[in-house]
This record gives C-alpha cells, sequence and structure tokens, in this order.
C-alpha cells in the first residue's frame, strides 16, 4: 500500500567545498530525523566519497539515504543525480573525474573537501577541483546517468547561477530529464509565473542544504511503495498510483 514520503533530494556533505565542515554523515542523519524526513539524497559536488559514509550512519534509523551527485556540467548547469546503491554512483564519480579538470582545489579560496566516515572521523581530503565544471555536456551527463540506473534532475532552475534556465536561457527539447528542482527561495506559484515552460516537467523542493539548519528547509512529499529511486522515478511520471502529493 503506497504512503506518504517526505524528501530532502538534495543535501551536501562536507565534501562539497562550499559547504559547512558541521555537515558530516551522522550529524546530517540526526538533523534530517529531527526534521523528520523518511528520504535524503547526499549530493556532493563533483563526488560522491561521503555516501557510503552517510548510508551506514542512517542504518540504525528510520532513514533511506539515497547515493547521489550534483554533477556541473561544461555549460556550468548543476544536476542532481540519484541512485539506490553506492555502486552506481561511484560509477558515475568515476567518469566524472575523468572529466575534471586536473587542477587542485584551493582550501584557502575555496574551502576543504572532507572525506568523513560514519562516526564524523576525518578519513581525508579530496584534492580535486570539485567545485569545477567537468568537460561533459549537460546532454552527456545525463545520458551517464540514465546509463548507470539513476535519476537526472535539473537542480535550483529557479537561481540565475548555475541553473539550466540561468546558464542556457531555456530546456533543450530533447533533453531527457527526470524533472526539474525548485529552492527554498521560491514556491510553486512563483516559479511557474516567472519561468512558465517548467509547467510541463515534474516539480520537486529540495534544500540544497550546505548547512545543518537548512535540511528540510524545503522537502517535498511522495506517495509510493517503498523509499527508492525506482519508486520516485514512477511518481515522477504519475504511474501506478505513485505521485508528487502537492
Amino acid at each position: 500500500m503506497p504512503r506518504c514520503y517526505l524528501a530532502d533530494l538534495h543535501i551536501h556533505t562536507c565534501l562539497s567545498p562550499c559547504a559547512d565542515l558541521t555537515m558530516s554523515p551522522t550529524r546530517i542523519v540526526n538533523r534530517a530525523m529531527a526534521r523528520k524526513l523518511d528520504i535524503i539524497g547526499i549530493c556532493d559536488h563533483n563526488s560522491a566519497e561521503n555516501v557510503q559514509a552517510t548510508i551506514n550512519a542512517a542504518c540504525k534509523n528510520d532513514l533511506t539515504v539515497l547515493a547521489g551527485m550534483e554533477v556541473t556540467s561544461v555549460e556550468e548547469v548543476h544536476v542532481i543525480a540519484l541512485f539506490d546503491e553506492t555502486s552506481q554512483v561511484l560509477n558515475l564519480q568515476e567518469t566524472v573525474y575523468a572529466n575534471l579538470t586536473p587542477e587542485e582545489n584551493k582550501e584557502e579560496l575555496f574551502g576543504e573537501q572532507i572525506v568523513a566516515n560514519e562516526f564524523d572521523e576525518v578519513e581525508g581530503y579530496n584534492k580535486r577541483l570539485l567545485i569545477g565544471a567537468t568537460t561533459l555536456t549537460l546532454t552527456e551527463i545525463v545520458k551517464i546517468i540514465h546509463t548507470c540506473g539513476g535519476l537526472a534532475i535539473a537542480s535550483h532552475i529557479d537561481r540565475e547561477s548555475y541553473s539550466i534556465i540561468g546558464q542556457l536561457g531555456f530546456i533543450p527539447e530533447d533533453l531527457e530529464i527526470d524533472g526539474l528542482e525548485i529552492s527554498p527561495n521560491s514556491n510553486r506559484n512563483d516559479a511557474l509565473r516567472k519561468f512558465p515552460e517548467i509547467k510541463k516537467f515534474p516539480l520537486v523542493f529540495s534544500s540544497d542544504a550546505h548547512f545543518l539548519d537548512n535540511i528540510g528547509k524545503a522537502a517535498t512529499s511522495f506517495l509510493l511503495e517503498e523509499p527508492t529511486v525506482n519508486e520516485i522515478r514512477k511518481a515522477l511520471k504519475n504511474e501506478d498510483g505513485r505521485k508528487i502529493i502537492i
């Protein structure tokens, strides 16, 4: 029997250089539980090295952690990738790493990129320039995400920077995107009024949290059989009784 699941599908950890250092796996899980979330997506910039630690941190809680990443295209468009399995997102990570600039992260400019374990202990530092763009086009990224078995959702489309509309000025008709994300800066009506072209796409709401207090600030209610990517895919398509609850 389908039931309502409250999901915040776009949360950064301390691996993202722009995220607060308190965004560690256990703290994220605890805050998500306090906000009564059922599903969260861990989506760091161009990396998934803190995904499994967050899944491990949630293993004794009634919280589903989806394996994700926020990939930056060569056009500087951000795309959320969501998977059920860590192995799937790590396959994506391999391709992303191969298409990142060879430059190293400058911690004094962009911030530290901390790889943590499930106990919030520092395991190491990612030295890649994760804040930068890949050499992959938006179309290529969406296809790669689908090939890996995931969902591709255009990030914070209501923002001027790093959004598909902000960077391109439009949503390509042949782009096989699964949905569009609206940030906490807008509500559904305001977004539809400002960007009428988005009405034909499934819309989700996520926090894009970089700080603990922002987790769950925006979230989406789904009617699902179980908290999986395949069920969310059905909800985005309004199939088999699964749907986004508005």
